[in-house]
């Protein structure tokens, strides 16, 4: 009796261990079969040498912009405080009386005077440089359109900005940076909902997508993932360039999901639920509430550290330049210079941040899509303008989302991992 189970055991593990064998060996055919670096290799190699330079042409020289347009915008601020402009628009605004209208005032003419300053730079940066790489399908009568409205928009939200942040200065003193970045925390949640449905139609404009399946498939994908949305919207953003995009926006009741007509022009049903996927996550993980939240944090760091850097430079110029305390509006021009230069110092700490919730969100698309080869050719469609395969540190650094490699290796690893349930 003992041998019979003896040999009973003995043959079990024979079997157990011919299963294991064979279970290995299935994994080993299926790595050979799929290769992950192999397929992301495949991937990148779509792009011809001609494509990859122009690609990495434009978005390498956006880093020496970045450079270019701090260094304006100081040049900018000293014409303000070193020619005595600033002084001569506070004397001016003082005729109103009340402090609040003056600085108003003050906000609405400095507003004025910076756009004309930076005129030049705007117009290579968001005009001619664009043409210049074939990113832009705008005249310039229709740019310069689209930017006076944003200079609009500016005027009117920018100046009560100011205005409030300088009635914070005066009233919580020393602490008004905590004040200050509470405020401008306010103005970006009423802003993100107000956009889909007052800003964005300003730029655009959005109608419901079409009955049928594809919308059907979009909705249902919303449902699935608890996302309220009763209807999908589609905008014309072939007439500003031929970039996809999609994007779920809004925060509570307004909410929307909305896809631009060129994703509809240039990309498969599976492509633009790969897409979907993506924006979709956003939600789910409530980025825009996170988004706030993280921002919220770095900007009381920032501003506090950009009241010690304004006292600090008031109390060895500021009988020079006529500044009497962090509260005198004539100062904007040098809290600007100063928030202009610390957000560049602080561009990879920003960057690491979106770049995270991208990632994350990336992740999410699959998982909610199954369509890594749609997500993959999309992630090559942003090679027009991304360079495609950044070094580790160059992406740190200037990559406000996942390089196109890391993207399509994430595609790729997803899709060994569901190799039977993709198509």
């Amino acid at each position: 009796m003992k041998k019979a189970i003896l040999l009973l055991f003995v043959l079990c593990a024979i079997v157990s261990l011919n299963i294991h064998a064979q279970g290995t060996d299935s994994v080993k055919v299926q790595t050979q079969v799929f290769n992950v670096d192999s397929a992301t290799e495949h991937w990148l190699n779509t792009l011809t040498p001609a494509q990859r330079a122009k690609s990495d042409a434009y978005f390498e020289g956006g880093y020496w912009l970045l450079l270019w347009s701090t260094l304006y915008a100081v040049l900018v601020g000293a014409i303000f405080l070193l020619t005595g402009l600033s002084l001569r628009i506070k004397n001016l605004v003082s005729k109103a009386g009340n402090v609040n209208i003056q600085n108003l005032l003050y906000g609405v003419i400095y507003i004025l005077l910076s756009w004309v300053f930076l005129f030049p730079l705007s117009v290579y940066e968001g005009y001619y440089r664009e043409h210049q790489y074939a990113l832009s399908n705008l005249s310039f009568d229709g740019w310069l359109k689209e930017d006076l409205i944003g200079l609009g928009l500016m005027l009117l939200f920018g100046s009560l900005l100011l205005m409030l942040v300088y009635i914070a200065m005066r009233r919580a003193e020393k602490k008004w940076w905590l004040w200050g970045a509470g405020i401008c925390i306010a103005f970006g949640a009423f802003g993100a909902f107000i956009a889909p449905v007052w800003l964005s139609p300003l730029f655009n404009k959005y109608q419901p997508l079409a009955e049928g399946q594809l919308k059907s498939e979009i909705l249902s994908l919303a449902r699935a993932n608890s996302i309220p949305a009763e209807n999908v919207y589609q905008f014309d953003a072939s007439k500003q360039s031929d970039r996809v995009s999609a994007n779920v926006s809004g925060l509570g009741s307004t909410t929307r999901i909305s896809l631009n007509d060129n994703l509809l022009k240039r990309c498969t049903p599976a492509e633009i639920k790969g897409v979907m996927g993506h924006e979709m996550g956003h939600y789910v993980m409530n980025h825009v509430y996170k988004g706030l939240l993280e921002t919220a944090v770095f900007l009381v760091i920032l501003f506090a550290l950009v009241n010690w850097l304004f006292q600090l430079a008031i109390g060895k110029y500021g009988d020079r330049l006529g500044i009497t305390s962090i509260s005198d509006i004539a100062g904007l021009p040098l809290l600007v210079v100063l928030f202009t230069v610390a957000s560049f110092v602080f561009t990879p700490v920003t960057n690491t941040m979106v770049r995270t919730q991208e990632t994350e969100a990336d992740m999410f698309g699959l998982n909610a899509a199954r369509e890594p080869d749609g997500e993959a050719h999309v992630d090559m469609m942003l090679s027009e303008y991304r360079k495609i395969d950044p070094g580790y540190w160059e992406e740190i650094f200037f990559y406000d989302h996942p390089s196109g490699r890391n993207r399509v290796h994430m595609a790729m690893q997803w899709k060994a991992e569901h190799l039977k349930d993709c198509k």
